[in-house]
């Protein structure tokens, strides 16, 4: 047996995972991250970085609260990963006439970064499906998308019932 962050691993029985949904979608998060990370080296992108970019460049720009929500990550870890990829000069501020909106868009730099790093992602992307396959995949991602509205729909649901009735 083997010691691992999230729990023992059996190397003996694999695919056993932990039977705590948290633990095990962040195992798994944390070993397919890595998998990606590995293969964007050549990039110097992480897959984190890559896919802030990708969404920047899917819509033209983007605002913190847009990143927000097509990534679902917390305001604290977006902020830190924009500042690196504007300190580098892959993203750059947008001019708003609203000084509190800090709407983004790749430079020439962070284009020509994305370029070289979407081939890699296509390779870690195929690897992955074609040892999971498809129809796993499609399966998991229906799965998967109705545990992220459990997660984030309802969350954010409960929590602003609770505002209401504390009157906030």
């Amino acid at each position: 047996m083997e010691r691992h962050s999230a729990g023992v691993i059996d190397r003996r029985e694999p695919g056993r995972l932990s039977p705590c949904v948290c633990s095990t979608l962040r195992m798994v998060s944390r070993a397919v991250t890595q998998l990606y990370d590995d293969i964007l080296r050549p990039s110097g992108l992480r897959v984190t970085q890559f896919s802030i970019l990708a969404t920047i460049a899917r819509r033209g720009e983007a605002n913190l609260r847009q990143l927000e929500h097509a990534l679902v990550i917390d305001q604290t870890t977006l902020t830190r990963s924009v500042n690196l990829l504007e300190r580098d000069r892959v993203i750059e501020r947008v001019p708003n006439p609203d000084g509190r909106v800090k709407a983004m868009r790749l430079t020439g730099k962070g284009k020509r970064l994305l370029d070289v790093a979407r081939p890699l992602w296509a390779q870690a992307q195929d690897r992955v499906l074609r040892e999971l396959g498809q129809p796993a995949w499609g399966d998991a991602q229906r799965r998967l998308a109705r545990l992220l509205h459990v997660a984030v729909v309802k969350r954010r649901l409960h929590r602003d019932r609770r505002r209401k009735l504390s009157g906030r």
